[in-house]
């Protein structure tokens, strides 16, 4: 017979107590912490362990990378620039440019060297000297050729007015002759200019461009244009005055 302390086979096992119901479960371990420094039976992560550890790490950084004690401190600082990647002179930069215009410059590499730049950090200057600096050199430098030409035009033709009424010509005459590309190609030089000029002048009437305007027959309207114009009256041109008198030859005869 079974004992009023026995529970026959198969029975039931007793419901949990009000007081295992309200126990707290202790917490798994958060995937982000290591297990050596987690307390499985505590559930709770092993401080002291934790401490000995990152003591232990910064005793090994403190030997591979000695920091100087004072600004006197040099042999220690030569030590950690070393260690962090600086050569021990200037002239063991390894240098690798991305123009031939950025070559290494031996008194720029010194100085990058006292002021403790790594290998990785004097390319990374280079580099950015390519990529940044000769752009706008470059802009500058044409921005100063451009001023140079137009200085030249001007005292070509006489002074700013006078430059100011031959550009208006020029471009008059080049729409009206040229193609675009030709036009764009020659404004944008001093010789080129003074190319246009003369094309614009008879000199040079097929020469580029549309040739079959330098052959038509001029109206009367453009016949009396060419008379007002000052190359025919003023200068004087003996190539502008030969086109005049082949107009009226054209439309009127000898």
């Amino acid at each position: 017979m079974n004992s009023e302390f026995e529970q026959p086979s198969g029975a039931e096992q007793p419901a949990p107590t009000a007081n295992e119901e309200l126990a707290p479960r202790k917490p798994s371990r958060p995937a982000e912490v290591p297990e050596k420094f987690w307390d499985a039976e505590g559930g709770a992560i092993r401080v002291d362990a934790l401490l000995r550890s990152y003591l232990e790490l910064e005793r090994k950084l403190g030997r591979s990378l000695p920091q100087p004690e004072g600004p006197d401190d040099k042999e220690a600082r030569e030590r950690l620039l070393a260690a962090l990647g600086r050569p021990s002179r200037p002239e063991e930069y390894e240098i690798t440019p991305k123009s031939d215009l950025v070559a290494p410059d031996p008194e720029l590499n010194a100085r990058l060297h006292a002021a403790g730049f790594t290998q990785a950090q004097v390319q990374l200057v280079y580099d950015l000297a390519a990529e940044r600096l000769l752009p706008m050199v470059e802009r500058l430098s044409d921005e100063v050729e451009t001023a140079r030409q137009l200085e030249r035009l001007v005292s070509h033709f006489g002074g700013p007015d006078r430059w100011r009424e031959v550009a208006r010509e020029i471009k008059t005459w080049a729409e009206a002759h040229l193609e675009p590309e030709v036009f764009q190609a020659l404004s944008t030089s001093y010789q080129g200019v003074l190319t246009l000029h003369r094309m614009m002048r008879g000199s040079e009437p097929a020469l580029l461009g549309r040739t079959e305007d330098a052959g038509r027959r001029l109206d009367e309207q453009t016949l009396d244009r060419m008379v007002r114009d000052p190359r025919y009256w003023r200068d004087r041109d003996l190539s502008f005055v030969a086109r005049v008198t082949e107009g009226f030859k054209s439309l009127y005869g000898d």
